[in-house]
């Protein structure tokens, strides 16, 4: 069926409510500013006042956050030839014509998007609707892409593992589009036909959010509506070292006193797998791996003591040679497949290699026990945990709650994850832990920690890792850490200028993990290449109470910490080709070395000014330059009008003074906005020509060329110099 025309059946304060024919309705609602809400199905399905049963209960928690609608809208009659109705919100309105069906979105008093003409349609289970493209519509998000990071002309499926989707597309044309559902999403991106956009949905409902505004408003409005991430501990803002797949756990802690010999800076040990811990004998509950780990408060006091951190791999999951798994399958705690009996997976390198059945997590019992015993690892000192259990389920594979294919991929991921980091946050609040992981799925941006992909050592290999983390960013993924370089992987084109290159880069991004192979340690380099990596991580350190500021805005704004030209400056169609360069948080533009050489090219976006962190140069906005960069540093730019607060150097985040967490402020310019910053009391105000700042007692302050500084008690006055 098509929905060709409407009938209006109800006008409320909050939606309106249609017959779609076939026994179907559409209903339409202002969810929130510039959100717009459109579902069609059975009555019963759609009607907001009947409360789904617990199992959808259950999936609308993993979708959404804040169900309820907060938007309001007037609603205007249609003038002219077309019959129907307006709801206006502000600067942003949508048109519902009803005979034919339309949909016309408006933003600024420009057309944004427009359901193209074969509309809205359903065969079976299966939706499908489509939006007009224009010409000058780039498309954003929908997920992880080594390439363009404009999406257009490509299809994504969001249950394919290859395809490591996301549900938010966006245009820095003003539009967004989020698919609610957990069911398969296929995104033809003008792939089929260059000018639409088409989306076929499998579920019995149709549910999408339409979002009018700037790409940061969009990420704010979704994020707001499907999540936003909890804080990190402290200590895992510091350097990692990742396992090399060689050494025991005893060698591990000798490389971390080896850093500490050489002031290397280093914070947290990521152990590789197998899991440290799983349901391996005939207990009920998960247990540590005693043949690797026979005494785990030695082996936690060896690396405290070295002041790190240990991040172990688990896995819900039992063997099938353990006593335990035939109990767990009779208490019906593991996922089925069709003949009733647990499903056994092959093995991963999680278990070793070793068959096993999983944990079906959608049972209530089975997922409260698994959380509650990474909890009690969690206070017996555990940093933090790592999980990697996005399968490719087979379709016959069902749950307790009956779900399976795509709906099961989905939600899978997602309830392992939060059940870890439920352990790892406990009662804290705001809610404070991570769990690493490289699976991508809807609600994903709820949780840190994300890993990076595994990339060649080679300068593609630092563009593909960089490209991840600004596509999944404007996915809504406020943070991606970085691998060093991939152990796995050859390492002969891992040259001393890559090295510090891609060292650079990760610097300035959420965080960085060195690998614990011989040829990828910074003990593999000459003297003045371990130079310049002391240099970095000093950086690093310093930079600890911006990034984790940036990290914590994003639990405010839904922004991630590094982000893409066309995500902060969507009006300025020259910043969106330097798809390498990223803003690091609000103030800092970034422009890392993609090639070899000491010459960087950066464009500086229209509508500000920059200023050289280099040089301390101004530069106005809408050049392109061409900087020369020894290995020790980058072109680095802060946004005028902001400012960057530094911590003190250090070899971990155990020396720094929690009284005391900054230690130095430079300013770009005249400081006009709040500076990002770990626990933010820093307010600036503007009087009289000058900016009055609140919060900066006893700090360095470096002003811009121009400007001086005059302290008044607790109160800092910065001025033009006369």
């Amino acid at each position: 069926m098509h929905l060709d025309s409407l009938k209006l059946v109800d006008t409320l304060p909050t939606k309106l409510v249609f017959d779609a024919g076939a026994g179907m309705r559409l209903v339409v609602e202002p969810h929130a500013p510039g959100v717009f809400r459109i579902r069609c199905g059975r009555p019963d399905a759609v009607a907001a006042d009947i409360l789904p049963g617990a199992r959808a209960r259950a999936h609308a928690e993993v979708l959404l956050a804040r169900p309820e609608a907060i938007g309001e809208a007037i609603l205007e009659p249609l003038k002219g030839a077309l019959k129907g109705w307006r709801l206006v919100q502000g600067d942003v309105s949508l048109d519902i014509s009803v005979n034919p069906f339309k949909l016309h979105l408006h933003r600024l008093g420009k057309t944004a998007l427009t359901l193209c003409e074969s509309g809205v349609a359903r065969s079976e289970e299966l939706w499908s609707l489509g939006f007009d493209l224009k010409r000058t519509d780039k498309i954003f998000g929908l997920g992880e892409t080594p390439g363009d990071l404009d999406r257009r002309g490509e299809t994504i499926v969001s249950d394919a593992p290859d395809h490591r989707a996301l549900p938010l597309a966006w245009s820095p044309n003003g539009w967004g589009v989020y698919v609610n559902t957990l069911g398969r999403v296929e995104h033809d991106l003008g792939a089929e036909s260059a000018a639409q956009y088409m989306i076929a949905v499998e579920d019995e409902t149709l549910d999408v959010f339409i979002f009018a505004g700037e790409p940061t408003e969009i990420l704010n409005q979704y994020t707001q509506l499907t999540g936003r991430a909890g804080q990190p501990v402290l200590w895992s803002m510091g350097v990692w070292v990742e396992q090399h797949t060689s050494h025991n756990a005893s060698q591990t802690a000798e490389l971390i006193a080896e850093f500490r010999r050489l002031s290397l800076a280093v914070d947290g040990v990521l152990l590789l797998p197998p899991a440290a811990w799983t349901y391996q004998d005939s207990k009920l509950l998960p247990e540590w791996d005693a043949e690797r780990f026979p005494s785990p408060k030695q082996l936690l006091a060896q690396f405290g003591k070295h002041a790190t951190h240990l991040c172990m791999h688990t896995i819900p999951a039992a063997l099938v040679e353990s006593t335990i798994f035939a109990e767990l399958e009779d208490r019906g705690w593991l996922l089925v497949g069709e003949s009733g009996e647990a499903h056994v997976f092959a093995g991963v390198p999680a278990t070793q290699g070793k068959p096993f059945g999983l944990l079906d997590l959608t049972h209530r019992d089975a997922m409260k026990t698994w959380s509650e015993r990474h909890r009690h690892l969690a206070e017996e000192g555990v940093g933090a945990t790592a999980c990697d259990v996005q399968f490719d389920f087979p379709d016959h594979i069902v749950a307790r709650g009956g779900e399976s294919g795509a709906v099961l991929r989905s939600l899978y991921p997602a309830l392992a994850r939060r059940a870890l980091f439920d352990a790892a946050a406990g009662h804290k609040v705001p809610p404070e832990g991570v769990v690493f992981s490289s699976d991508l799925f809807a609600g994903a941006q709820r949780l840190l920690w994300q890993s990076a992909p595994r990339v060649p050592n080679t300068w593609g290999g630092l563009q593909h890792t960089l490209r991840t983390a600004l596509s999944i960013g404007a996915s809504g993924i406020p943070v991606q850490m970085h691998a060093l370089g991939n152990a796995a992987m050859p390492t002969a084109d891992m040259t001393p200028e890559l090295y510090l290159r891609w060292l650079g880069m990760a610097v300035f991004s959420a965080n960085l993990a060195f690998q614990a192979h011989p040829d990828l340690l910074p003990t593999a380099f000459d003297e003045a290449t371990r130079a310049h990596v002391q240099s970095w991580l000093q950086w690093r350190y310093r930079l600890i109470p911006y990034v984790l500021g940036a990290i914590e805005d994003s639990a405010r704004t839904g922004l991630p910490v590094q982000r893409s030209m066309a995500l902060s400056f969507p009006a300025d169609a020259e910043a969106q080709r330097w798809d390498t360069q990223y803003m690091l948080g609000p103030a800092l533009l970034v422009a890392p070395a993609m090639k070899p050489g000491k010459e960087i090219q950066v464009y500086l976006p229209q509508g500000d000014a920059w200023w050289d962190l280099n040089t301390g140069w101004r530069y106005e906005g809408g050049t392109t330059w061409t900087v020369s960069c020894a290995l020790d540093a980058l072109p680095v730019f802060g946004r005028e009008g902001h400012m960057l607060c530094l911590g003190p150097t250090a070899s971990h985040t155990g020396e720094f003074n929690s009284a005391r967490i900054l230690d130095e402020v430079w300013m770009f310019g005249m400081p006009v906005h709040n500076p990002v910053v770990m626990r933010n009391k820093i307010r600036v105000m503007q009087m009289q020509g000058s900016s009055y700042i609140k919060g900066l007692e006893g700090l360095r302050i470096l002003p811009s060329e121009g400007l001086e500084v005059k302290r008044r008690g607790a109160e800092v006055r910065i001025s033009r110099a006369r």
